[in-house]
């Protein structure tokens, strides 16, 4: 599990694991545009059912430039994530650098209606040298 979700962090029993590719296929250099698709993975190692609400994600390219993406769910979803249970969802970061980092967190509710937020680890984004 480490070697295929290299980054992870764990809040009140909930784990979040992330795997990031580079895209050469959607990327285009030349054109100061390079992708990424971030694979997640949310445990839930705690006692009680959590359900994911919204999304907070600080994303920052190679100058610096720091953008922040808030929303309801992910991908469409509010998933519900039963104890010893998990959800898996895929997406995408477009930068206009062939460097930067992602990190962030989710709001969640608890069984007992107790909310809290789940931190996201941060990563890398980083394009192959053949790639700038």
């Amino acid at each position: 599990m480490k070697a295929f979700f290299p980054h992870a962090t764990t809040t009140r029993g909930v784990t979040v694991r992330v795997s990031v590719s580079y895209l050469p296929d959607q990327s285009e250099p030349e054109r100061g545009r390079w992708f990424w698709a971030y694979h997640i993975r949310i445990e839930n190692d705690g006692d009680e059912v959590v359900q994911l609400l919204t999304r907070y994600w600080i994303i920052t390219d190679g100058r610096g430039a720091r953008h922040t993406v808030e929303g309801e769910g992910v991908v469409g979803e509010q998933p519900l994530i039963e104890p010893g249970s998990s959800y898996d969802y895929v997406s995408g970061c477009p930068l206009a650098t062939p460097t930067g980092t992602m990190e962030g967190s989710y709001h969640v509710i608890a069984g007992d209606g107790d909310l809290f937020d789940v931190a996201i680890p941060r990563f890398a984004l980083t394009a192959p040298a053949t790639a700038r």
